[in-house]
């Protein structure tokens, strides 16, 4: 299997502002949100899919599209063999080259190294970065995949910082966190998040980007697989933890939002960021 991984380095760098570089930070994105149903284990017919899709947000004016987890695939699909899930982060790649919009989405694959990931990808004309879901959840993860080492990984679209991360990784407030103090401006999940969890999408990913000043958008599923309904249910949360789109907990729909970027330069004034003390965050010898 060839994948094909760029990091997107320097893209914090890209944001600040210098002599030769007088332009200032956008302070928006547009961002579509394509929650969708893939067709179990059909890896051909859901890429044409994600490419009308993305071909669709792009029509509209989106900078890049966040599709869900494992959505080449699908989600709760039995055992898959290597061949389902080969070339999975290039496939996703040459969408965003051929559409020229940026693609956030979940893919399923086996590593150069021979191992099962759950894995994000972030595919843009800035280059690509995958990462591998940090958490696993239950056994749907556990018995298929391999943990991933990073709590998120920091992509780049039209130069501005943004991390991402898969489904039960948002949910970890030091995941987020952690993205935002690497000058993530956006926090993009994919996510496959069923009954009867529906809290997270409403509760958790508002305190997240509370938390840290920082939007995060969420792109789920919908419809049932295997023993799993998905809840729908798609959100994208302002960095003031104002939710700007939501799906409906049943059909497919692509929501598109222009996004408040985490500010790259934050006003005076208390904020949770600079008003943090990770000196005294101690609990058994963890910070």
């Amino acid at each position: 299997m060839s994948e094909s991984l760029v990091a997107g380095r320097g893209a914090r760098a890209r944001q600040g502002l210098s002599p030769e570089n007088t332009v200032p930070p956008p302070e928006t994105l547009r961002v579509a949100v394509w929650q969708c149903h893939p067709q179990p284990r059909d890896p051909a017919a859901n890429l044409a899919r994600l490419r009308a899709a993305a071909t669709s947000a792009a029509e509209q004016g989106a900078r890049v599209v966040v599709a869900p987890e494992a959505v080449l695939t699908g989600y709760d699909v039995g055992v898959l063999e290597p061949e389902d899930v080969d070339g999975a982060v290039d496939a996703v790649a040459e969408v965003a080259r051929s559409t020229g919009v940026a693609v956030v989405a979940g893919v399923l694959r086996v590593d150069p190294g021979g191992t099962w990931r759950n894995s994000g990808v972030v595919a843009s004309a800035d280059g690509v970065v995958v990462h591998d879901k940090a958490h696993l959840f239950g056994g749907l993860d556990t018995t298929r995949v391999e943990a991933g080492d990073h709590p998120f990984a920091l992509g780049s679209v039209d130069g501005v910082p943004v991390a991402t991360m898969v489904c039960y990784d948002v949910e970890f407030p030091e995941a987020v966190r952690a993205a935002a103090l690497a000058g993530a401006r956006a926090v993009l999940v994919p996510t496959a998040n069923m009954e009867p969890y529906v809290a997270v999408n409403d509760v958790v990913v508002r305190s997240r980007a509370i938390e840290n000043a920082t939007p995060v958008v969420y792109a789920n599923h919908c419809g049932s697989e295997g023993e799993a309904r998905y809840v729908g249910a798609s959100v994208v949360v302002g960095p003031d933890g104002a939710v700007l789109a939501r799906g409906g907990p049943d059909g497919e729909e692509l929501l598109v939002v222009d996004l408040p970027l985490r500010a790259a330069h934050p006003p005076d004034g208390a904020t949770y960021l600079a008003d943090r003390r990770p000196e005294i965050y101690d609990a058994g010898g963890e910070r």
